[in-house]
């Protein structure tokens, strides 16, 4: 018999408390469908898909005020002509290598949050994305809004689920993160160590909070594994956002109980070339989109989903002897669905009137996009995930 108090502690000691934390929340799953027959979504549950664009994205050529002259003339080395757009109103238009949001705009399926952003800005990758996915201006505050989201719920590995091999600060509360599916499959223990491995999630009236919750994650991992069935397999073809999105809408259709998503996609930085990366880039993007609502529109959740596509922020509004454009500040924030009331929201920011840097002045605080999703999405008050915030955009 072995002693699974014993033998737990001892894997702590060998893994270190903070290596196990950290891996704990990286479960790699072939399927997860297996949850949808035990304990299906309930109907016309809100259902949240987060896709987050890394490197900062430009979102003066994703929506484009293509009759600005200042446009024009600020950037006349990248900037996108009339028949290189597909305009919405007199003034803005997607790039063209977007269709498929066009088309979704135009069935007033997408909302357009303008001038997205906060308060004096960060420039640094790393720390405008914290503060995005923290949703908190100081660096005291490490959990990111859905993690603390994920603290107020009974307890579920299956509650919000990453797509990916690595975790999302967004997705890491002070006392729960959510679970990682890996596109590649699940990779459990095998040999010997498949039947021992799992007797360290059975919790033990002697545990510290720290053995605990180690064991919680372990049990958390094998019980979801046990449930899952072949729906899922990784596609031959497709881009990487697409696959993410495929398997997502998969899942989703499948009644999985997940209440929240995120997928992602980098190499937005686009400092150099950037016409052709970062077309290329939106339209591996706008291609992925639209085969997901498609999807979606022809399941049996078609009202319950609302997708939100944000990257830490925009470029600057002039354009760089490189052909690019270096790091900016607000930039457009999009929220698609079938119960979204499409249409432009927010001022769109001026490009003559700009800040000491030469950059865009935020129209939005990106926490109001926030505090209408936790509202009218997830059903929660925006004070109990973003303290002392109480305004919310709503585009239901």
């Amino acid at each position: 018999m072995i002693n699974c108090e014993f033998d737990r502690r001892r894997f702590l000691q060998w893994t270190g408390a903070g290596l196990f934390a950290t891996a704990s929340a990286q479960l790699s799953l072939e399927s997860i469908a297996g949850a949808a027959t035990t304990t299906p979504l309930p109907a016309s549950t809100p259902i949240l898909v987060i896709v987050t664009l890394y490197g900062g994205n430009d979102g003066l050529n994703t929506v484009v005020p293509f009759t600005d002259p200042t446009y024009q003339s600020a950037r006349a080395n990248i900037a996108l002509s009339a028949s290189q757009v597909l305009p919405f109103t007199d003034s803005l238009a997607f790039n063209s290598v977007m269709p498929e949001m066009s088309a979704l705009y135009a069935a007033n399926k997408v909302a357009i949050v303008q001038g997205v952003s906060y308060p004096n800005p960060n420039l640094s990758h790393f720390t405008s994305m914290a503060i995005w996915q923290s949703a908190s201006m100081t660096a005291e505050v490490s959990s990111g809004w859905i993690g603390r989201w994920l603290d107020i719920q009974p307890h579920s590995p299956f509650n919000a689920i990453g797509i990916g091999s690595t975790l999302p600060p967004l997705l890491v509360g002070d006392k729960s993160v959510a679970s990682m599916v890996d596109l590649g499959g699940i990779q459990l223990p095998w040999g010997p160590a498949a039947s021992l491995i799992p007797r360290l999630g059975r919790s033990s009236s002697s545990d510290v909070p720290l053995e605990g919750a180690a064991a919680t994650s372990i049990s958390d991992l094998f019980s979801t594994a046990q449930l899952l069935s072949p729906l899922v397999t990784k596609s031959p073809t497709g881009s990487f956002i697409s696959e993410q999105l495929s398997l997502v809408s998969t899942l989703i259709n499948a009644n999985v109980p997940t209440r929240v998503w995120e997928v992602n996609l980098s190499s937005f930085d686009t400092h150099v070339g950037e016409k052709a990366d970062q077309n290329a880039l939106l339209a591996e993007v706008d291609a992925a989109l639209g085969a997901f609502m498609t999807s979606i529109s022809a399941g049996g959740r078609s009202n319950d989903v609302t997708v939100m596509v944000y990257s830490e922020f925009g470029r600057r509004v002039m354009s760089n002897a490189g052909l690019g454009t270096d790091h900016g500040t607000a930039a457009p924030v999009f929220l698609i669905g079938n119960t979204v009331k499409g249409g432009l929201y927010g001022e769109q920011p001026s490009l003559s009137a700009l800040d000491a840097n030469g950059n865009l002045v935020a129209t939005t605080d990106f926490r109001d996009v926030y505090g209408g999703l936790l509202h009218d999405v997830l059903g929660t008050p925006v004070g109990d995930v973003i303290p002392s915030w109480s305004t919310a955009l709503s585009v239901h």
